[in-house]
C-alpha cells in the first residue's frame, strides 16, 4: 500500500515536503495511546497483545521508514539514511523486546524509573503537539494535501484493508482489530518528525487535528454498534 502512494505523490504534489507528507502521514496511526485502549473497550483485553504488537511494527516503520520520508523533505537520500540510524528509539525498543523475549528481570526500581521516563515522554509529547496547535493556520493549508491524507487515511487504507484481510485466514477477531487499528487518526508522531526535519510541521498539526475531529463519530458508531449488536457479526460482513 505504501510503494503505491508514493508514486501518487509524486504525480499530485511537485512540493517535495508536502510529497513527504502525504506519502507517511495517513500510514502513521496513533496506534498506541487510542488505538490500545480502544480495542480493550471493542473487544476486551485479549486484544491488547495484538494491539501491542500492531503498535510495536507501527513503531518501526515510523522510525525507519518515517525517519527517510520526512527527511527527504529537507535533505538528500545519504543524509536521510543516516538519520534513521541517529534515532535512539530503535535500538532502544530492540533491546526492550529481547529483554520480554527472554523474560530478564528488572529490579522494581529501574522499572519505576523507566515508567517516570515513559510519562514524561508523553507529557513532551503533548506539549509539543500544544505548541504547534497554538500557531496553526488552516487556511494556509493546501486543500490538496488535506483531502489527500485523509481520503487515504479514512478511505483508501480502510478499504484496502478489508479487500487484503479477506484473502487471509486469520481470525475474525484479529482481522477486526487490524481494522480498527487503520481508522484511528493521524499519530503526534508525525509532528515529532516533521518538526525535528523541518518537513512544514503546522501543517501535519492541522492534518492530526482534524483527523482526530473526524475519528470523534467514528467512535461513537463503533460504541454503538458494540452496545446495540455482536460486534463481530456486524464485522463479518466486511471479510466473509
Amino acid at each position: 500500500m505504501l510503494i503505491p502512494t508514493l508514486l501518487l505523490a509524486r504525480i499530485l504534489f511537485t512540493d517535495i515536503k508536502e510529497r513527504a507528507i502525504f506519502s507517511i502521514a495517513g500510514f502513521v496511526g496513533n496506534t498506541g495511546n487510542i488505538g490500545i485502549p480502544l480495542g480493550m473497550a471493542l473487544f476486551g483485553e485479549s486484544s491488547v497483545i495484538y494491539t501491542t504488537l500492531i503498535n510495536i511494527t507501527n513503531v518501526f516503520i515510523v522510525y525507519i521508514v518515517g525517519v527517510y520520508i520526512y527527511s527527504r523533505g529537507s535533505f538528500s537520500v545519504w543524509h536521510s539514511l543516516g538519520n534513521i540510524v541517529k534515532i535512539p528509539i530503535i535500538p532502544a525498543s530492540i533491546i526492550a523486546i529481547m529483554l520480554n523475549i527472554y523474560d530478564v528481570p528488572i529490579h522494581t526500581r529501574v522499572q519505576e524509573f523507566l515508567m517516570m521516563g515513559a510519562y514524561a515522554g508523553i507529557v513532551l509529547q503533548l506539549f509539543l503537539l500544544g505548541t504547534f496547535l497554538y500557531g496553526i493556520k488552516m487556511n494556509k493549508l493546501n486543500p490538496k494535501l488535506l483531502i489527500g491524507t485523509l481520503t487515504q487515511k479514512f478511505v483508501i487504507i480502510p478499504i484496502a484493508t478489508v479487500i487484503l484481510l479477506s484473502f487471509t485466514n486469520l481470525s475474525l477477531l484479529i482481522k477486526s482489530i487490524i481494522l480498527m487499528e487503520m481508522l484511528v487518526p493521524l499519530a503526534v508522531a508525525n509532528i515529532n518528525l516533521a518538526s525535528l526535519y523541518n518537513c512544514k510541521p503546522k501543517e501535519v498539526t492541522s492534518l492530526i487535528l482534524i483527523s482526530t475531529i473526524i475519528f470523534v463519530p467514528i467512535i461513537i458508531l463503533m460504541s454503538w454498534v458494540v452496545n446495540s449488536f455482536s460486534t463481530l457479526e456486524i464485522l463479518s460482513l466486511f471479510f466473509d
